[in-house]
């Protein structure tokens, strides 16, 4: 393995200098862009519930070669992130993988490519794409380099998931509670009325709720707006009855 490129980038100053996971991809792209002077086009894919999504771009027609692949369900850069693989394309009019596409990259000057999977075999993997307008484009590239590139992807891209998990869960949580809370009051409204203890009480809610064909939290939510005249913590899209 060479040494990487004095011209890596401190991922830490790009995280620090980057106020989204989008502007610091674009930061990276940009990077693999200066790393691969011989390239004219970089991209990074990422694929979410099956679909993927160019989240950045630098240069000439990496959208355009990206969106040919998603079109088609298949290329390279698709390869490279739901295998997990590296993907080299030495010449794409000898190619015979990908159906049509090797023929359209070359329709657009572009005759070879590169794709380095990122956060391979994960909820959100993705693929850096170089692409080069000439056969074996990346004949001189320091290919180390562009690999620690999406391995410093793999982990903003890890990092930004957490996130973006321990967020919906936070709100989740906060559903459940309010939700709790809703049908806890709706349970004392009715233990009041009724005379009968929680239990009971719960399970007129329930059959109400059935009955209705309505979920339990906005039974309850109705109940105790009509008699309180307003929604209940939580509840502020729920109009009071006039």
């Amino acid at each position: 393995m060479t040494d990487p490129s004095p011209g890596l980038p401190d991922v830490t100053s790009l995280l620090l200098s980057t106020e989204s996971l989008e502007q610091f991809l674009h930061a990276l792209t940009e990077s693999a862009l200066t790393l691969t002077p011989t390239a004219h086009g970089a991209g990074i894919t990422l694929e979410r519930q099956h679909r993927p999504l160019t989240v950045a771009s630098a240069g000439a027609n990496a959208c355009d070669l990206d969106e040919a692949q998603y079109g088609q369900d298949d290329g390279p850069c698709l390869q490279a992130l739901r295998k997990g693989e590296e993907v080299m394309v030495c010449d794409m009019l000898a190619e015979q993988r990908w159906g049509s596409y090797p023929a359209y990259a070359a329709s657009f000057g572009t005759h070879s490519s590169v794709s380095l999977p990122i956060a391979a075999h994960t909820h959100t993997a993705g693929a850096l794409n170089l692409y080069f307008p000439e056969p074996h484009g990346f004949a001189h590239v320091d290919l180390d380099s562009l690999r620690m590139l999406a391995a410093q992807a793999t982990g903003a891209v890890a990092v930004a998931q957490r996130i973006a998990d321990t967020r919906q869960y936070a709100a989740d949580l906060q559903t459940a509670m309010e939700s709790r809370s809703v049908i806890d009051q709706a349970i004392g409204v009715i233990m009041g009325q009724q005379r009968c203890p929680a239990h009971e009480a719960f399970d007129l809610l329930r059959r109400a709720s059935q009955r209705r064909n309505v979920k339990l939290r906005d039974l309850c939510t109705e109940l105790i707006t009509s008699i309180g005249g307003s929604p209940p913590p939580g509840n502020g899209t729920l109009r009071p009855r006039p």
